[in-house]
């Protein structure tokens, strides 16, 4: 029995999108400029990144069905993402984006079932373990943009701003009783 499924998997990416969103909408359009060191995305850059964290594993699963990655091409790939990324985007755009990409791979992640999840893909010659379960890939989406939301938490604090998760957890521990 699998108690982490497709339907778990899109609720819980949803979950991460929509604190991801919130995150972007909290950042003022001037700050999407704002680089926090040299050689380091923009918040505009990083928030497209993670829109488009999905589309390799996209590529692999959905389109291609891949058994093995055994001669994918991962350099075209991410320089074509790196050159996504430098396109210059308003906010309400790169908040759409994050909102349609969010909604695809959800959607895409609803209909899987759990045969298909449990299938083994080959990685390339040398690598460590020399095969993944497709559940273990597709999870690596959500956990990409966990490590990248964290990220954008700090910067939040960069420019001022606190953000929401902390806020919440203020507001929860503010109306919590005192223990004695």
């Amino acid at each position: 029995m699998n108690y982490y499924g497709a339907k778990e998997l899109a609720e819980s990416f949803r979950m991460v999108r929509k604190n991801t969103i919130t995150i972007a909408e909290e950042i003022p359009e001037e700050k999407y400029s704002f680089r926090p060191a040299p050689n380091t995305r923009t918040v505009g850059e990083l928030l497209t990144h993670i829109s488009q964290t999905y589309t390799v594993q996209y590529q692999v699963h959905a389109q291609e069905h891949r058994s093995s990655l055994e001669g994918f091409n991962f350099p075209s790939v991410m320089q074509r993402l790196a050159a996504e990324e430098k396109l210059q985007r308003s906010k309400g755009q790169t908040l759409e984006m994050l909102r349609s990409s969010g909604e695809q791979w959800a959607g895409w992640l609803e209909g899987l079932t759990d045969g298909f999840l449990g299938e083994r893909v080959e990685m390339p010659t040398g690598m460590t373990p020399s095969a993944k379960s497709r559940f273990e890939m597709i999870l690596s989406v959500k956990e990409h943009e966990m490590h990248h939301r964290g990220q954008l938490m700090l910067i939040e604090r960069m420019v001022g701003v606190v953000p929401h998760l902390t806020r919440q957890m203020q507001a929860r521990m503010a109306a919590a009783p005192a223990k004695s």
